[in-house]
């Protein structure tokens, strides 16, 4: 099988022995620390439907609005290409970019819990500063607040989630901030539905509502313990261990307990975290989780539907009130795709999503971009039949891509690492993630300006090497330790040329 295969798990080394039950205070910790997807989800949600609204393009985008209500011979897929407006949506991401590597140190050294409580920090300033912003200065300077608080949070809850996890259930766990940021998306849609009614200052109330997730995180927050993991990995081996006992809801913790320390000495060892990702030992993780899947998880073009879905709807001939209708339509159909893969993941694993709905969204590609090449463009009204077809075809997209990219595009990365490179591998996913989401949302409206339906065309391409590149090196993680899961890679096919074994690993 191309992507390989681990050896049964009585061969990894005290996987059989942990003992779990399912408490309240790990259902807690994980439904609080999740919460941390919603201020991710909220702000994909609400900057596409704002940007489409007249009052705020009125306040601080008049050529914009004047060109969106204008009847011009150029082609429809040009109304909204504005560079200054695109930049208002991904400013945030190029500062949480920045702030991915500041959240590393703190993790590292402060705990998950830290960077948990300054990224809701952050992010509850930048939504106060836009809802009261006089210029476009104040967006971009509230827009870095929330990259702020998005850099850091992406950053920690990810891994908070899959150190908290029991390995048979961690896929679930993890998800949970997938669903939290599906739910965000949502519920920003709703609220965006219901504020583009109030004129002239609606888009204040969708901006400033992002206050409400990053209270309810920081407080969340404060009450939070912290990861077993990371507390061994400060040297408190004590409170470490009654974390984890509490969390695990049993006394029966020795193997796992074992395990973590074994990891933590290995961790204190390496002083550069970041150099140490080059070696030729974290090459697979290097490869797959730090670059690979956190790019691709961009190129799948899925967040740009999502940033602009209002916009492209209104593009393809949707009146206003259509357009912010069927994006709620298509951001509840990622809402399922979460809830699909939150309850199958485990089971069928992580390989198998990623192939299959891979698959789905690269004929669903092509079948937008041959459909908007021959019914759409140059000012005709768009067929009704042809309307629908494309909203069903997206919420189709949407649904495939809520079940395997936008889940495991964080799960896989977070479960990879092992415990000396974790905080810094997780800054390069995030950091690369921003990268790749930021430039997709700058040059997305550009992009679908000059190239037209081609830009679907192109995102199918991508969609097909990415499905490639899964089913070549990626693993199978499922139900595997994550302190243990660098034992896959020295029984795949292409890895185990590359990693060394497991007696040399560390003079490599």
């Amino acid at each position: 099988m191309a992507g390989g295969a681990f050896a049964d798990t009585g061969n990894l080394k005290r996987a059989h022995l942990y003992e779990y039950r399912i408490t309240g205070y790990f259902i807690f910790a994980c439904v609080i620390a999740a919460s941390g997807g919603s201020l991710f989800g909220y702000d994909l949600g609400v900057s596409g439907g704002v940007t489409s609204m007249d009052d705020f393009l009125k306040e601080f985008f008049p050529s914009v609005y004047e060109k969106k209500h204008a009847h011009l011979h150029e082609t429809d897929y040009c109304k909204y290409d504005n560079q200054i407006l695109t930049l208002f949506t991904s400013s945030l991401y190029f500062a949480a970019l920045i702030a991915t590597f500041g959240a590393s140190y703190v993790t590292r050294t402060r705990g998950r819990r830290a960077s948990i409580l300054v990224g809701s920090t952050s992010f509850f300033i930048g939504a106060v500063v836009n809802a009261f912003a006089k210029n476009i200065a104040m967006l971009i300077i509230g827009r870095c607040f929330l990259g702020g608080g998005i850099g850091f949070g992406n950053q920690a809850v990810p891994l908070y989630l899959s150190e908290m996890a029991p390995a048979k259930i961690r896929g679930a766990v993890n998800q949970l901030f997938q669903l939290t940021t599906c739910l965000g998306i949502l519920v920003a849609n709703f609220i965006n539905y219901g504020t583009a009614k109030i004129h002239p200052w609606g888009w204040r109330l969708s901006l400033g509502l992002a206050t409400l997730p990053a209270t309810v995180m920081f407080v969340g927050g404060i009450f939070l313990p912290e990861t077993p993991n990371s507390l061994i990995e400060q040297g408190r081996l004590e409170e470490g261990r009654r974390i984890l006992e509490r969390v695990r809801g049993t006394t029966q913790v020795d193997a796992e307990f074992d395990d973590l320390v074994d990891a933590s000495n290995a961790a204190r060892a390496i002083k550069n975290p970041f150099k140490n990702l080059l070696k030729r030992k974290n090459r697979p993780q290097l490869v797959i989780g730090a670059l690979g899947i956190p790019a691709f998880q961009q190129l799948t073009g899925n967040n740009s539907i999502l940033f602009y879905a209002p916009v492209i709807f209104q593009s393809l001939g949707f009146s206003n009130d259509a357009a912010l209708y069927s994006s709620v339509i298509t951001n509840a159909a990622l809402v399922v795709g979460a809830l699909m893969s939150m309850a199958f993941v485990d089971k069928f694993g992580r390989r198998a999503f990623f192939l299959e709905a891979g698959t789905e969204m690269f004929i669903v590609m092509v079948a937008v971009g041959i459909t908007l090449a021959v019914d759409f463009g140059y000012g005709k009204p768009i067929p009704k039949g042809t309307g629908v077809f494309l909203v069903v075809v997206i919420c189709l997209f949407v649904l495939a891509y809520g079940r395997s990219w936008g889940p495991l595009g964080w799960l896989v990365p977070s479960e990879i690492f092992p415990l000396e490179t974790r905080s810094a591998g997780q800054s390069m996913v995030v950091c690369v993630n921003m990268i790749f989401t930021a430039l997709v949302a700058q040059c997305f409206l550009v992009s679908l300006c000059h190239l037209k339906y081609g830009i679907f065309l192109l995102f199918a391409g991508l969609i097909l090497i990415m499905t490639a590149f899964i089913f070549l090196l990626l693993p199978e993680t499922k139900q595997v330790p994550i302190e243990e899961i660098y034992l896959l890679w020295q029984n795949h096919w292409f890895w185990s040329k590359i990693v060394p074994e497991q007696g040399k690993l560390s003079q490599v």
